[in-house]
């Protein structure tokens, strides 16, 4: 599986969505009689999309917009809804920015300390509006975020961080003790993010309810490029699945794998499935939406760092509402909108009942499926040459 790259060291090929396809099925199905629900804490969700716990992206309004639809939008307890009794306005601050203010204003928004009393407040107006309330944290604030948003009522909780083991080794402060957190948290935990089976192993045995995969992959994150590590998701998926399965073989507990980042299109996201996934977390797509907070505007969620920003802000642009983007109609030509019916329309053609049967598809290694025959498309920039 691996190469020569000089003396001494290998390295082994892997694959991001752009290089391969999914080889139809002998047998197709009616997309209308698909089954895309997937099974999360004890709950079943129609739409297995999660839209990413970043500030341009979910506010309370958006969670319980996204909620009434049948999936979950996860809200950032590190950002500035948690910092600011406002937040629209800084909001309106950062997406007025010019692109070489932009970060530093960030990190100077994001220097006002958060206010404990708004981690309850955010999770009780999700509540109020009957959504479904999953917040996220770095594993810093979640011993101390988690009881507040836990007695708020909070669903569900999400520890996520650039790269997460269960072994995290420091002299400077403790660490959190990932299984002692997920045994004594009374709501489901997701943990992320890691890409090799090895770590995913080991974080499906501290007790979590599910693990997101992806490092540096989104649109706005620049962690590739300042800190030189990532695998693709497609290699990434399929490998942290493997360990899913694995796992599930030995303990009879089954733990949803979540594709974290690098889709921004239907078929990317029916590629995540079939590599493995049982649910995908996007933001740039629902960065698009009217609904969103970042008014067209998106960015990672290290882009604050004091130091050493791994992430930057982008502008996506408004296309359409969040049930536009999920299910249509789809009023752009490049596969950004009606997410779902993309998804079942794919399931349909492979001939896959259900997400699992999803993970069965044969993938085939195609480097030439965003080229071939796309000529006037990319002279165009139109369709698959925007």
């Amino acid at each position: 599986m691996a190469e020569w790259v000089g003396i001494g060291k290998r390295a082994r090929r892997c694959y991001g969505f752009d290089e391969i396809a999914l080889v139809p099925g002998r047998v197709t199905l009616n997309p209308e009689e698909v089954d895309t629900t997937w099974e999360f804490g004890g709950r079943d969700f129609s739409v297995p999309i999660l839209a990413a716990a970043m500030d341009g992206v979910v506010d309370g309004k958006f969670a319980i917009e996204m909620s009434r639809l049948g999936g979950i939008a996860v809200l950032n307890l590190d950002g500035v809804q948690t910092r600011y009794d406002n937040p629209g306005e800084v909001l309106d601050e950062i997406s007025k920015a010019t692109p070489q203010a932009a970060t530093n204003l960030i990190q100077k928004l994001y220097t006002t300390p958060i206010k404990e009393k708004l981690v309850a407040r955010r999770v009780e107006e999700i509540k109020k509006g009957k959504g479904y309330a999953a917040v996220s944290c770095i594993p810093q604030n979640a011993e101390k975020f988690a009881a507040i948003a836990q007695e708020a009522g909070v669903d569900c909780f999400v520890v996520q961080s650039t790269v997460t083991t269960a072994r995290h080794i420091s002299s400077k402060y403790a660490p959190l003790d990932l299984y002692k957190f997920c045994k004594e948290l009374k709501v489901p935990v997701i943990i992320g993010n890691c890409v090799t089976y090895d770590v995913t192993l080991e974080l499906l045995e501290v007790g979590c309810s599910a693990v997101l995969v992806g490092v540096g992959p989104g649109a706005a994150c620049t962690t590739r490029g300042v800190l030189g590590i990532g695998v693709p998701q497609v290699t990434s998926t399929v490998d942290c699945a493997k360990a899913r399965d694995f796992y599930f073989q030995k303990t009879g507990k089954y733990v949803s794998i979540i594709t974290d980042g690098g889709m921004s299109r239907g078929g990317d996201v029916c590629k995540a499935f079939a590599s493995g996934a049982n649910a995908v977390m996007i933001g740039s797509a629902f960065a698009r939406a009217k609904e969103s907070p970042g008014g067209g505007y998106h960015w990672g969620m290290a882009t604050s760092h004091g130091n050493l920003p791994r992430g930057t802000r982008i502008q996506v642009g408004l296309s359409g509402s969040i049930e536009q983007i999920l299910f249509g109609p789809a009023e752009v030509d490049d596969g950004s909108q009606n997410l779902m019916g993309a998804l079942t329309t794919s399931m349909g053609c492979l001939g896959t009942k259900t997400l699992k049967d999803m993970h069965f598809v044969e993938i085939i290694i195609a480097p030439s499926i965003q080229t071939e025959g796309k000529v006037f498309q990319a002279t165009q920039r139109v369709g698959m040459g925007k």
